[in-house]
């Protein structure tokens, strides 16, 4: 999945740390020493002769880097190449992956030839689903629990382990382009005054009447099973118990969407949009690059997508500067869980390899991953190239991320929707649920028939 690809969002104030690296325990399973400690680098490209640093080893290491956030593949070739200039005996080397492909059969291949990547950057749910896989980072817990944002690192907590170390956060629901609606309804507009599906139905009727395509559904898979649909699990309640627990029923047979007043109401939203998409015409061409510059050139008021699209638009000429995010209201009523809401998550992680990378490799991974995560140069890559935000408390870099900003206004507010439940969804969860919304977004299925194939697919997984 993308990314939730994603999405804690504050001004960060700028202090240069360099931060002291402790070995990792373990290495591999076989493994049960510590080495010495070792600087992972700062911001001013200096490298450790301590013993425990691979870097400052002097000893030649390569190691690989597997990339799930695909539209940002020369960002992280750049840093690549900028750490092997700094630390000349270590190499990292990208393993690309297409944008919307098949991301995780290439990882589930290299892991299958025994070749698997040294760091992989991937969803927490697939980090879950090959914990086995993947080193146990408990020896730089406490280091990246006085990095991070409270609750960060618990987001890489997966059935009980540290696995993955947290990068970026980020937010998505339905991003509007300022000028195009205040064009369209003639005056200043309020996102807050959008907080029903009669508002948004309102809403979008004006813009319609204006001659404005009113919005953008995107119209691939991942959108649509893992942003849209499975939104409705994350919506069932705001106690995670609860939430599970549905789930659970669902699997077992003992609910039925139909009978779910939050699925009806998530996709009687969906109708909406539905209603008014620009790509309807042909909904499932799903150009990521063209629906995205589309919206940020005015072609349409609206967008159903998440602030990691700024890797494409940020870069953009002739492009509208001002843009925002609005919930995904489910009902009428302005006080239900998610019409105020936007969802909200630390959608992608650091992880190591456990299966065959050697202690070096391991090591050098830390270091590499610390430097990229606390450097200046590091910072600057992901927030302002990548247009990114991190869940990190001295960040050196400003991000002209308008719509992450825009997300950050409901995170200080405590508006947002936890969706870890999908973290322990199963791998392909969303490309057979997207499938079915798919067909239901073409109408080659009605709401019956899409909740039909969603709860067989759910009725079948262990």
């Amino acid at each position: 999945m993308k990314a939730f690809k994603s999405f804690a969002f504050l001004s960060l104030c700028t202090i240069l740390l360099v931060g002291l690296l402790s070995a990792c325990s373990g290495g591999n399973k076989e493994n049960t020493g510590s080495s010495n400690s070792g600087s992972a680098g700062g911001s001013t490209g200096t490298s450790s002769e301590s013993t425990g640093s691979a870097a400052g080893s002097g000893k030649e290491i390569k190691i690989t880097f597997f990339n799930t956030s695909a539209e940002v593949n020369t960002v992280f070739e750049e840093l690549f190449a900028k750490y092997h200039e700094i630390n000349p005996n270590v190499t990292v080397e990208l393993i690309p992956t297409p944008i919307g492909g098949a991301q995780i059969e290439i990882f589930q291949s290299r892991l299958a030839s025994g070749n698997p990547p040294t760091i992989s950057n991937l969803d927490a749910g697939h980090i879950l689903l090959y914990k086995d896989k993947f080193l146990d980072l408990e020896s730089v817990r406490a280091k990246y629990e006085e990095l991070t944002l409270p609750g960060a690192v618990e987001g890489g907590v997966l059935d009980g382990k540290f696995l993955g170390i947290p990068w970026s956060a980020q937010g998505y629901g339905l991003l509007y382009n300022t000028r195009v609606v205040e064009e369209a309804i003639g005056g200043p507009f309020d996102p807050s005054t959008i907080r029903t599906r009669d508002d948004l139905a309102a809403l979008l009727e004006k813009v319609d009447a204006a001659g404005i395509p009113p919005v953008i559904i995107h119209g691939a898979d991942w959108s649509l099973g893992a942003h849209y649909f499975a939104l409705g699990f994350s919506l069932q309640s705001r106690n995670a118990e609860e939430r599970f627990q549905f789930w659970e029923d669902l699997k077992a047979g003992k609910v039925k969407l139909a009978d779910n007043a939050v699925f009806n109401g998530l996709m009687d939203t969906f109708d909406l949009l539905k209603k008014y998409n620009a790509r309807k015409n042909d909904p499932l061409v799903a150009n990521y690059e063209l629906d995205s510059a589309d919206f940020a050139r005015g072609k349409a008021a609206f967008y159903f997508m998440g602030d990691w699209t700024w890797a494409v638009i940020g870069s953009l000429e002739d492009r509208d500067n001002d843009f925002g995010v609005l919930p995904i209201p489910i009902s009428n009523n302005p006080d239900d869980y998610g019409n105020g809401q936007i969802p909200y998550s630390e959608p992608k992680l650091f992880a190591i390899d456990n299966s065959a990378a050697t202690p070096e490799e391991q090591q050098a991974a830390l270091e590499f991953i610390e430097w990229m995560l606390t450097s200046e140069e590091g910072q600057k890559a992901i927030v302002e190239k990548m247009g990114l935000v991190m869940p990190y408390k001295d960040v050196k870099a400003e991000s002209s991320n308008v719509i992450a900003k825009a997300v950050a206004e409901y995170v200080s507010r405590g508006e947002t929707i936890d969706i870890s439940i999908i973290n322990y969804f199963p791998a392909d969860y969303w490309a057979n649920n997207g499938a079915s919304m798919q067909k239901y977004l073409v109408d080659k299925i009605d709401r019956a028939g899409l909740f039909e194939e969603i709860e067989k697919y759910w009725q079948n997984v262990d």
